[in-house]
């Protein structure tokens, strides 16, 4: 994929917020066609929805990614509307109140949230894989999948075992099936955003307090298009020799 996405399908999970919202409508302002799978249509943020800011660029369908039928529906979709899945981006995960240290993690805490950050991953995986498996290739790429990790799948965050443990599954996850089916032409890789300024980050922020920020390199929070710039470089035809890898886009926290 070089330049503009003109033409391109994409899939974004958890689209209708946050870091989802931020790729799906970098996706469409590229000229890609975006199926966004959400469990909700309004934006945690407020403002105008994704689905109408897309218009005819794409299309909205609720989608619970813990499930196989809506996983397949979603992929479908974007096949029988518009011809093929160039991009899978497994971007919905869950953490506040079933995010908590070890002693205080229940069964029904742990379920919940390897049921969206890990089960939600592997089956968006499998379902696209399976589909650009039988595609051609664009130049010697039939698709890409981008799988969203966090920063607290590389480092042990305090007081966040489930979520940590399921990022970090995410993390291994990737790097599994892109040694198993990178020869086939598809490329998957994961980011790992830090502290992005977006609602999901607000319990995160005033857990930690103000002080936080000062313990980023950069001092400051990451924004939703930052990384979904990094995602739009990871689909470009300049890092088709990339895979496997997680890009952790934290302003340099996780090394500090």
């Amino acid at each position: 994929m070089g330049g503009r996405l003109t033409g391109r399908v994409a899939v974004v999970t958890g689209g209708a917020s946050g870091l989802g919202r931020a790729i799906a409508l970098r996706f469409a302002d590229e000229g890609a066609y975006v199926v966004v799978g959400d469990v909700r249509r309004d934006p945690r943020e407020g403002g105008t929805s994704t689905e109408a800011l897309i218009g005819d660029r794409g299309l909205f369908l609720d989608t619970d990614i813990s499930r196989w039928h809506d996983v397949d529906r979603l992929v479908t979709s974007a096949i029988e509307g518009y011809g093929r899945l160039d991009v899978m981006v497994n971007n919905a995960g869950i953490a506040g109140r079933h995010s908590k240290p070890l002693l205080e993690t229940d069964e029904a805490d742990w379920d919940a949230i390897m049921a969206v950050n890990l089960r939600g991953v592997f089956l968006g995986c499998k379902r696209a894989v399976e589909a650009m498996m039988g595609q051609e290739p664009i130049g010697e790429v039939r698709g890409r999948v981008i799988n969203i990790s966090s920063q607290h799948g590389m480092v042990g965050p305090p007081g966040h075992a489930a979520y940590a443990a399921s990022k970090g599954g995410v993390v291994n996850l990737t790097r599994q099936i892109a040694v198993d089916y990178g020869r086939h032409g598809v490329l998957v890789n994961a980011v790992a955003p830090g502290l992005i300024d977006t609602r999901m980050a607000v319990d995160t922020i005033a857990e930690r307090g103000a002080a936080y920020k000062n313990e980023i390199p950069v001092k400051r929070y990451g924004h939703p298009a930052e990384v979904a710039s990094v995602i739009r470089f990871l689909c470009s035809r300049d890092s088709s020799y990339v895979n496997g890898q997680t890009v952790t886009v934290d302003g340099g926290v996780t090394n500090a």
